[in-house]
């Protein structure tokens, strides 16, 4: 299952990044493409784990275990290519990216650690129970959330 998982996940995440290659695009649009695709990834799989985690949607152990592994997959993908110079918010109107990414990428590379981490955690937690489950959401939105903070254009 996990394999299959994985597979999946890199699947739909080579599937946008295609998507994008077979466009007579520049390289800045290309990165943009695909990281937005592998974000859409992680918000369907938030979407799951989070959904049961609210009391939204009914605690299964199987589709939460699984939604857990996609996570882990997806935040252990090296997204180096994924963030050039020149895809801010202030150099293409699609990116929500702020500029603040490229003025200090080693914080930026540590809060994606921190993801890494945190999901680790949630893919251990994920089909033991409810009450693990969302102990280990809590350090998943933290992070997620410490880096839209700092790094995100704002929904607002």
């Amino acid at each position: 299952m996990r394999r299959l998982t994985k597979i999946a996940c890199l699947a739909a995440t080579a599937l946008t990044a295609t998507s994008a290659l077979a466009q007579d695009q520049s390289p800045e649009q290309t990165a943009l493409e695909i990281r937005q695709g592998h974000m859409l990834n992680y918000a369907a799989n938030l979407g799951v784990v989070g959904g049961m985690a609210r009391g939204d949607r009914e605690y299964d152990a199987a589709a939460a275990q699984v939604a857990a592994d996609n996570l882990l997959h997806l935040a252990s993908i090296n997204q180096s290519y994924y963030w050039p110079e020149g895809t801010s918010n202030a150099d293409m109107e699609e990116s929500r990216a702020l500029p603040a990414i490229w003025e200090n990428m080693a914080d930026f590379d540590a809060k994606q650690e921190t993801l890494l981490q945190a999901v680790t955690a949630l893919q251990a937690a994920a089909g033991t129970d409810l009450a693990t489950l969302q102990g280990a959401m809590g350090a998943v939105g933290q992070s997620c959330g410490g880096c839209h903070e700092d790094y995100r254009e704002s929904d607002e």
